[in-house]
């Protein structure tokens, strides 16, 4: 990279254009008067009437004021001329686009006789930021983000309903956050749709192994730099496969906030701001009808939501997202016990990408007919709570009516196999259908004595080639150990001594919340994936693994090592037994020998009760104090299987008590509840570059 020449200080500041002097020091103001009443003058509080001053002076025209106002929020990111090419860039295709659709709902609502308001909080990347530092601030963005855009909703008072445009990995939950939080509001979630796949190329996931698979030899030079250039075929829309993004979205219009076959639509096309126009129609519809988001936010919609997800063989990162919207809508949080038995009662209907067999795109799925199509079989499996509200105003069942019936699903459904060639009915399956062609349900639990308090495996994406005939996937191999993902990406690329082997049980430890912000390990997952020999590797880790990984992948792994879990004993060679089974949801992960040979689990679980912490055990010494303080107030309200939400009650209880209450050391840590923990000790920077890789 060709570094910047260096500009004299007289080209800064000097040789202008000397029209920049011809300044207007006033102006005349807009022409007209507001519409200001006896009673607006003496009743309404001072900030209302000077509203409608800014209104005017923002060009809104003082003869169009007494009209009812609509907050539009979105993630919008980047600069774009309105011919589409960037002046400045966004972080990612997502948020792109987005502002079309603001624009779309805004003009909608004007139209209707409203005055549309908008407002921003971009968004970052999660793919961007892997294997980075910018890594440890993508979860805790979530929150931060909810926090702004609720902050926002409050600060426009006069608004009578909220429109949320969001699309990506945190943006997205974080606007179902803030809209679940607006319990008397009426809301509509606008989601930001998906980017197109290259007509001969790799998707956004496979692309993202590219530096793996070239390091082994496995491609060239010149077909990373073609396949890596032309992989996002068009500039807007999330990822092409059903990862945290698209999960997002499916899980948002299942949960009633987003009008029926929303999610998914191809960003920047007619059908998808025609989706836009639409909702600001749906927000319009609610107020009148008096529909607030807490009538649509019910527990027999967060039920629909799980069920929806596990039908689609969704991300696991909607563990930590779907439990934050409920405890936003003031609803219980789902429990491990809760996503069993959703996933046991629920087949996985949709052959998509990551998770095969075909691994269609997601814009595939939507032109099969999207989340009503995969809920029209749920409802006839009994699966569904029909009675709930939804953003379209009516209730869930009649929209299932409607859709089966409708035009708009005859259309799409004939496009795709028209056009694409390919049978509607063998993207979103019948449960027969999809049972017959090897799909299994979608999340396993595992525990075990290096994860007492639990762990999760998206355990229909691991490759069958390596499960028993039995649906049993069982593996004992020697734990390779590391604290640092750069070093674990070094052994995954090495062809040396030093390189991850077929056989062997990665384990990544210390990227928690606590060490890392339990940061995305995609580019791991992502390079096993796609490498010859990666089916054969297994990976533990206390961190969080991208919707699109696939694999015998098992993150979430608690306590996480800095809270004294026993995955933080694990030393290399151990012998790590793994056992997921496919078909009842249960599984198992313990430590069964150590170099010299095997002596069970339960020999295991007594050596790791007597071995102390790793000396290496640390936080990462890049980790931002935002991301810090982060990780001990969501630990107060459950950590990660509780969302990783900000419970203010119980970090003020905390708080009164003269401090963080039971503050502990992370030994003593283990057998804390998953819902309801004592705030951990944090490890002081000082105390992280005292360890072994905190050099």
């Amino acid at each position: 990279m060709k570094p910047p020449s260096l500009l004299s200080f007289e080209t800064v500041v000097g040789h202008s254009d000397p029209g920049i002097y011809d300044i207007q020091s006033s102006a005349p103001g807009p022409e007209g008067s507001l519409p200001l009443t006896d009673d607006m003058l003496r009743e309404s509080p001072s900030g209302d009437l000077f509203a409608l001053s800014q209104n005017v002076g923002m060009g809104w025209s003082p003869d169009a004021l007494n009209r009812r106002q609509y907050l539009i929020l979105s993630t919008q990111g980047g600069i774009r001329a309105p011919d589409g090419t960037p002046i400045a860039l966004g972080y990612h295709t997502g948020h792109w686009e987005v502002g079309l659709l603001m624009q779309a709902a805004a003009e909608e609502l004007t139209a209707l006789g409203g005055i549309p308001f908008g407002g921003y909080c971009s968004d970052p990347c999660d793919g961007r930021t892997q294997g980075t530092p910018g890594m440890m601030d993508s979860l805790p963005y979530r929150n931060d983000a909810a926090i702004v855009f609720r902050r926002l909703i409050r600060s426009l008072p006069t608004r009578r309903g909220v429109i949320g445009v969001a699309t990506c990995d945190k943006g997205l939950p974080a606007m179902m956050i803030a809209l679940a939080s607006s319990h008397d509001l009426p809301c509509v979630l606008v989601p930001g749709g998906v980017t197109l796949p290259a007509e001969e190329g790799e998707d956004a996931g496979k692309i993202q192994s590219i530096g793996a698979r070239y390091a082994h030899g496995e491609i060239s030079l010149e077909y990373a730099a073609d396949m890596g250039c032309r992989t996002c075929a068009s500039p807007g829309g999330g990822c092409q496969f059903l990862g945290t993004a698209a999960t997002s979205q499916v899980v948002g219009e299942a949960f009633g906030l987003a009008l029926p076959h929303s999610a998914l639509a191809p960003s920047g096309q007619p059908i998808w701001t025609d989706m836009a126009r639409r909702s600001a129609r749906a927000l319009m519809r609610l107020e009148a009808e008096g529909m607030p988001v807490r009538k649509v936010l019910t527990e027999e919609a967060l039920e629909n939501a799980m069920t929806v997800h596990a039908a689609f063989g969704g991300s696991t990162n909607l563990l930590l997202h779907i439990p934050a919207v409920a405890h936003a809508a003031g609803l219980r949080r789902p429990t491990i016990e809760d996503w069993v038995r959703i996933n046991r009662r629920t087949p996985r209907l949709v052959d998509v990408l990551p998770n095969g067999p075909t691994g269609y795109p997601t814009v595939i799925a939507f032109l099969a007919g999207g989340v009503p199509e995969v809920m029209l079989h749920l409802r006839e499996m009994g699966l569904l709570h029909e009675s709930v509200l939804t953003a379209a105003g009516t209730s869930l069942g009649q929209v299932l009516d409607w859709w089966q019936t409708s035009e708009r699903r005859r259309r799409v459904r004939e496009r795709l196999k028209k056009v694409d060639g390919i049978d509607p009915d063998d993207v979103i399956m019948s449960p027969e259908r999809a049972r017959n062609r090897g799909l299994t349900s979608t999340v396993t639990f595992p525990r075990g004595n290096l994860a007492p308090e639990g762990a999760v495996i998206k355990s229909t994406a691991i490759d069958p080639t390596v499960v028993d005939p039995d649906g049993v996937y069982r593996k004992t191999g020697p734990a390779r150990v590391f604290t640092r993902e750069r070093d674990a990406i070094a052994a995954i690329k090495s062809r040396g001594e030093d390189r991850i082997r077929p056989g062997d049980v990665l384990i990544l430890i210390c990227r928690g919340p606590m060490g890392a912000g339990m940061e995305e390990t995609y580019q791991i997952t992502a390079a096993l994936r796609h490498l010859s020999f990666g089916k054969h590797v297994a990976v533990l880790t206390d961190a969080r693994f991208s919707g699109i990984s696939t694999g015998a992948c098992i993150g979430h792994v608690g306590p996480e090592a800095l809270a004294g879990g026993p995955i933080g004993k694990v030393l290399d060679g151990d012998r790590i037994e793994i056992v997921i089974d496919r078909n009842d949801l249960t599984g198992s992960i313990n430590l069964v020998g150590n170099a010299e040979g095997t002596f069970g689990v339960e020999e295991g679980t007594r050596q790791l009760a007597g071995r102390p912490p790793r000396p290496d055990l640390a936080i990462d010494p890049n980790l931002p104090d935002d991301t810090r303080l982060w990780a001990v107030l969501q630990q107060a309200g459950g950590g990660a299987w509780g969302g990783c939400v900000y419970d203010v009650d119980e970090i003020v209880q905390r708080m009164g008590n003269g401090g963080p209450a039971g503050v502990r050391e992370p030994s003593q840590q283990a057998d804390q509840a998953s819902t309801k923990k004592a705030a951990p000790q944090m490890p002081s920077k000082t105390r992280a570059k005292a360890g072994k890789n905190g050099k």
